[in-house]
């Protein structure tokens, strides 16, 4: 969970960052998590994040708005607390339910993933689902929360999940919320919840939207050509374009910003796999910032070793819940300098990869913006410009979901007439890295070999996941 606190000079007078278990034992595939660790981690957030704020002063807060993980469904009581743990965008046992409800409505998009989610939670939990109020995403469930107000968050409303498409689909009309325009207000804070936060009773609260679209705004996305990096636990991928082209297998998406697009994709775990590396694999032996130095001793290609990031399965481009991770090419002259350095060219590869179809369709790319916690390293930062070979900018306030939030926040309280005119207000550029030709040489020979290698070793994956399921039992 991040919790921020940004000025209308567009500074982050105030950041923190809050963990919650990720529960992934049981059945394979299970990724789930407890929405009320959401809420103590939104409540201990805001109260640190808004005690830096009021340093030298303070604060008055004149909206509040949350953005979130998606798809992640919670099956939501009347009171607002969640009756079962959510049912994340991670989890990979809702391919089928998915697939269902999808040709059941005739359409994509991560709304179907939700009811998929949904048909899924109603199979695991029927008593659960019996009571639930309301069938909310993850950020639309904290607003209802703090509002009492059940809503259906989206930059467009007509996205919705109607309660025809619900029915077809084989749920009802708790999964089709009243829709809401992302920056519109959704409700006020209620009194409970407030004196919890530490906020004034009837703060305006705006409506949120997926955290890839509120990285788009956060990070100052306004031209077509630009593209960012969501960075984060999973990572992703999007490229603006001036008008809405089909380039499979990317997503195509209108832009939280009026008359343009996006395609792009989101990947599984390319955050999550350095977090894996420092604390589980190598134990917390050396801490994040000891071994990103390490990394920098690292030759350019980790001296021939590359890492599939493929921690938990991956979503574009492979579409894989069975993909797994790998280091490929160790010796004995690796070092833990190495596997780091491997990790991080990964995530480049990664990027890289997803981006190949619009590259190879034509459509301009000049520029990517990397942000979330991963763009605090200009190691890694600089990676990403040589392996991917276009110039990164990394904004002045790096936690773009968080000033995504806060752009969507001043429209909504009517300090911006729009997501542009805060963009302007509230977003720059701290630095920019050009690629290095040397190293953009080196990765390119390396960048078609990353590729290859999931097909290369799927029929070993194939049996390697049999065995782990057999092992669970």
């Amino acid at each position: 969970m991040k919790a921020g606190v940004l000025s209308p000079d567009g500074r982050l007078r105030g950041f923190a960052r809050v963990p919650y278990a990720l529960l992934l034992d049981g059945a394979p595939g299970r990724a789930e998590q407890r929405p009320d660790a959401w809420w103590t981690a939104l409540v201990r957030g805001i109260g640190i994040a808004r005690a830096q704020a009021e340093i030298g002063g303070s604060v008055e807060p004149v909206a509040l708005c949350v953005v979130g993980q998606g798809p992640t469904l919670v099956a939501t009581a009347a009171d607002g607390h969640a009756l079962a743990p959510a049912i994340t965008w991670l989890d990979r046992r809702a391919g089928d339910e998915t697939a269902t409800a999808a040709a059941a409505i005739g359409r994509q998009g991560w709304v179907v993933g939700l009811l998929g989610r949904a048909r899924l939670f109603a199979t695991l939990r029927p008593e659960a689902a019996e009571g639930a109020a309301w069938f909310l995403s993850a950020w639309d469930h904290l607003a209802f929360r703090l509002t009492g107000v059940a809503a259906a968050s989206l930059q467009d409303p007509a996205e919705a999940i109607t309660a025809a498409e619900a029915r077809a689909a084989g749920l009802d009309e708790r999964i089709a919320p009243p829709a809401a325009r992302s920056g519109s207000v959704i409700g006020t804070l209620r009194s409970a919840p407030a004196a919890e936060l530490g906020l004034p009773l009837d703060l305006p609260v705006v409506a949120g939207a997926n955290d890839a679209i509120a990285t788009f705004l956060g990070a100052g996305l306004t031209a077509p050509g630009q593209a960012i990096d969501t960075g984060g636990t999973s990572g992703g991928f999007g490229l603006y374009v001036e008008r809405r082209v089909v380039v499979p297998p990317l997503w195509t998406g209108p832009a939280p910003l009026a008359g343009l697009h996006y395609v792009g994709g989101a990947m599984a775990g390319t955050g999550k796999a350095l977090d894996w590396l420092v604390g589980d694999a190598l134990g917390g032996t050396a801490t994040l910032a000891e071994l990103l130095t390490e990394a920098a001793t690292a030759p350019v290609g980790a001296g021939g070793l590359l890492f599939l990031p493929y921690l938990a399965g991956e979503r574009w481009p492979l579409h894989d819940p069975a993909a797994r991770g790998a280091f490929v090419g160790l010796t004995l002259r690796h070092r833990r300098a190495h596997l780091v350095r491997a990790v991080l060219e990964a995530a480049a590869f990664a990027l890289r990869h997803v981006a190949a179809p619009a590259v190879a369709a034509g459509l301009p790319f000049t520029e990517l913006r990397v942000t979330g916690g991963t763009a605090a390293s200009r190691l890694w930062n600089q990676v990403k410009a040589d392996v991917v070979g276009v110039e990164v900018a990394v904004p002045r306030v790096a936690e773009a979901s968080v000033a995504g939030a806060a752009v969507l926040a001043a429209v909504g309280a009517g300090m911006a007439d729009d997501e542009r005119a805060g963009i302007d207000a509230l977003v720059g550029v701290a630095e920019r890295l050009a690629p290095d030709p040397a190293a953009r040489a080196i990765y390119d020979r390396l960048a078609p070999e990353y590729e290859d290698l999931h097909a290369r070793l799927a029929p070993a994956n194939a049996v390697l996941g049999t065995v782990e399921e057999q092992s669970r039992r």
